[in-house]
């Protein structure tokens, strides 16, 4: 009986993911993100959380801050990504976040959440939340 060959030997592995994170949670900045005209006009607080999955261990070997990513220049760029283009949906702000987060060649996957507590929902709700995933191709 002739054996076929089995997917695993015919797929592309993916590479497992660095346990090492940096995470930055509760960024603050104001956007213009939304479908109602009052969104785009008045503008809204969102908070920005994210994750950045890469392998730490050279940066800390040297103590050598150029071979991890500086999360004080990552938050500055998250929030001019928040404060710039208004979107309609906050899916594709957090994708525009999460290639922000992907600029950096030593960041192999980035998950981020893009919380828009003063949504226009017309009833008592905490928060509404998108979080995605992103790994580098």
């Amino acid at each position: 009986m002739a054996r076929r060959c089995c997917r695993a030997t015919t797929r592309k592995r993916k590479a497992t993911l660095s346990a090492d994170r940096i995470a930055l949670t509760g960024l603050r900045a104001r956007g213009r993100h939304g479908v109602l005209p009052a969104e785009r006009e008045l503008g809204q607080e969102f908070v920005v959380d994210a994750t950045l999955f890469l392998d730490t261990a050279p940066a800390a070997a040297g103590d050598d801050l150029t071979k991890t990513v500086h999360y004080g220049e990552l938050a500055q760029a998250l929030v001019a990504v928040v404060e710039g283009e208004p979107v309609d949906l906050i899916e594709t702000l957090a994708q525009r976040l999460a290639d922000v987060c992907l600029a950096s060649e030593l960041v192999q996957a980035a998950e981020v959440s893009v919380h828009k507590p003063a949504a226009p929902i017309p009833l008592p709700f905490d928060d509404v939340v998108v979080t995605i995933l992103r790994r580098r191709v």
